[in-house]
């Protein structure tokens, strides 16, 4: 597991077309997050704007977990939506 299947699994993320829960993308979005970007390095956004919140405290959960980690776990993570999505 490295770049290229994280990379693959970011591309095929953008062409799912089943449902998928604010809940799954909020967890695909902070394993995202900190995949490429590390610990949430961003001030807690006010608790009225809830949408940019819940991403917030989403990504903020992994803190302390290694990118490639992230990496591992976005692609899984993915691989089961796209499972989900054939039924």
């Amino acid at each position: 597991m490295g770049q290229v299947e994280f990379e693959l699994a970011c591309a095929a993320v953008k062409e799912l077309k089943g449902p998928v829960s604010d809940g799954e993308k909020l967890l695909v979005y902070s394993y995202y997050k900190q995949a490429t970007l590390g610990d949430c390095n961003i001030p807690a956004p006010p608790a009225t704007d809830v949408k940019a919140k819940a991403k917030w405290e989403a990504w903020t959960k992994n803190k302390g977990m290694t990118k490639m980690d992230a990496m591992r776990i976005y692609v899984t993570k993915v691989e089961e939506l796209k499972k989900k999505e054939e039924g």
